[in-house]
């Protein structure tokens, strides 16, 4: 099949990214199926014409799920626990693999052999820049990134040992409508709440790269279509990168207002955060595929969009 057509499966469907890449699925000429638990996504962002399945992936059997993908071609699989603060590293961690551990088993089941999945920047650790999929060795620093990392080795051995194709992408910042609990909405929600003080974590030194969550889709389903190794590990972002203080500005520029900027110090603005981060993407670039707006580009498109939603309530 092609990236787009057949009966695909979407782990996480109802979430941000999950919700964009049903809704590009189905125009796209595809029948889409979502499992998801709702706990991160909302029965709402799914169109009509997917089905949904609601069940959690942490505690289904791979029996069970293995009849939801009877009919399926490919998989998607974005479901994960996603908090890189987490005060629950360890239960973080074991959720997010038994997932993964829980899909592969069903999808061999029911004979099912292709799946694209969503992994990270965060599987690099503190890494030079920009970094590319060879650079070793992999240290997370935080339990998310470590899961991500888990999850590609179960994904790689998988490979190996089973007639598996893998598509295995490495995020950096996607951004875009429908997100929450992110940089961009943080501000958006406290300059409403107080549009003349705005307190940023960390000392707005961060820095990295953000993919507008249409260029992230784009990419995925070009890697699909164009690369055809068992294993096929690509980075996903912008030869560019934004920084906490200038997406500040954007936020504020954006809402009308000039708020003074309070911080809380220190160069990470959580335990686990990754200060500076910028992909290397020439490999995707080799492949035909470059993105279409810049770092700050996307963030300026993405506050709009997530304004828009605001206002609309």
């Amino acid at each position: 099949m092609t990236g787009v057509d057949g009966h695909v499966f979407v782990t996480g469907g109802a979430g941000f990214i999950g919700s964009h890449l049903t809704e590009r699925l189905l125009a796209d000429g595809a029948d889409v199926t979502i499992v998801d638990d709702l706990s991160n996504g909302a029965a709402e962002r799914v169109p009509d014409d997917a089905e949904l399945v609601e069940a959690d992936l942490t505690s289904i059997s791979a029996d069970a799920l293995a009849d939801h993908l009877e009919t399926v071609d490919r998989v998607f699989h974005l479901a994960a626990s996603k908090h890189v603060d987490t005060d629950r590293p360890h239960g973080q961690f074991e959720a997010n693999t038994r997932m993964t551990r829980t899909l592969l088993e069903a999808m061999a089941e029911a004979d099912v052999t292709d799946i694209a999945y969503t992994s990270s920047s965060t599987v690099y650790g503190e890494a030079p820049r920009p970094t590319p999929e060879d650079f070793a060795p992999l240290e997370p620093i935080s339990a998310y990134g470590a899961s991500k990392l888990a999850d590609e080795g179960l994904l790689s051995a998988r490979t190996h040992s089973h007639d598996l194709t893998v598509w295995n992408f490495r995020f950096a910042n996607v951004v875009g409508p429908r997100l929450r609990g992110a940089v961009i909405p943080d501000f958006v929600e406290k300059l409403r709440a107080d549009p003349d003080t705005l307190t940023i974590l960390g000392n707005g030194r961060q820095e990295k790269s953000y993919l507008h969550v249409e260029d992230c889709l784009d990419a995925m389903l070009h890697v699909i279509e164009h690369a055809d190794a068992a294993m096929n590990t690509y980075n996903l972002g912008t030869r560019t990168t934004t920084s906490v203080d200038r997406i500040a500005a954007i936020v504020a520029d954006e809402m009308g207002v000039e708020p003074d900027f309070e911080y809380t110090g220190g160069e990470r603005g959580w335990t686990g955060d990754v200060p500076k981060m910028r992909l290397s993407i020439e490999k995707l670039a080799a492949l035909g595929w470059e993105p279409e707006r810049s770092s700050d580009e996307a963030v300026r498109r993405a506050t709009r969009e997530i304004l828009d939603e605001y206002n609309e309530r």
